[in-house]
């Protein structure tokens, strides 16, 4: 049976009179994929953050491993921003020590495994690196844990389509069967055969939560197109 790894209850979030998530209440279990998508400002960023204690909620609750989220609950997440968030001055190989040191569960060898993988040399500074290659090193130093909860927000969003397999292959074999991988993106139909559940999100709410194996039976299309009719303008 799949350990719960996060679990949302009535979770809310404010910003001032803006409600970001409303009465979100929600289950990641291990061993799963699942992609976390709706339109822009739909709430996946916010949801993302709170569970990696980056926001604190305004009601509600959210566990990591049947935890508060807090010290403990950071340890067992690896985190991929939306945003480069790297220090522009150091070189590849320091940035694989750095994280090395901070984190016990970092595989340096995975990394720069990773790095050979994608032609990218450990000498060069990060500020020299295209947008593209900025996000594969960030990819490669959050996918180099051994977490028991990814939290992926649009980790192929400034990367060109012929690496995107290698990315999505990186996803797939770099993580235990303990854990699990939360991917938020807009590239639905590149991600969609590798997820394993969808959670629909739109206004702060969920409104769709179900295996992408019962959306394809039961609806006879797939996840992207089911997306493009839900959220249609």
């Amino acid at each position: 049976m799949n350990d719960i790894i996060m679990e949302c209850s009535g979770l809310w979030k404010n910003y001032g009179g803006m409600q970001a998530l409303r009465n979100v209440s929600c289950r990641i279990q291990s061993g799963r994929i699942y992609g976390l998508l709706g339109p822009n400002g739909s709430g996946k960023t916010t949801l993302i953050k709170l569970a990696n204690g980056l926001l604190t909620p305004s009601a509600g609750k959210i566990l990591i491993n049947g935890e508060e989220v807090g010290i403990n609950s950071r340890k067992a997440v690896s985190y991929l921003p939306d945003c480069v968030a790297l220090p522009d001055w150091m070189r590849i190989y320091e940035l694989i020590k750095f994280y090395d040191d901070f984190y016990e569960d970092f595989n340096a060898k995975k990394a720069y495994q990773m790095l050979e993988s994608l032609n990218l040399f450990s000498g060069q500074r990060f500020k020299t690196l295209s947008k593209g290659n900025k996000e594969k090193v960030q990819l490669i130093l959050v996918m180099s844990r051994e977490a028991k909860l990814y939290l992926l927000d649009e980790p192929m969003g400034g990367v060109d389509p012929a690496t995107r397999d290698y990315i999505l292959n990186t996803i797939i074999t770099n993580y235990s069967p303990d854990a699990a991988v939360v991917i938020s993106t807009h590239l639905i139909s590149d991600v969609e055969n590798i997820l394993d559940e969808v959670l629909f999100i739109n206004r702060g709410e969920i409104v769709l939560s179900d295996t992408v194996d019962n959306i394809r039976s039961d609806n006879g299309k797939s996840v992207d197109a089911l997306f493009r009719e839900v959220f249609r303008c």
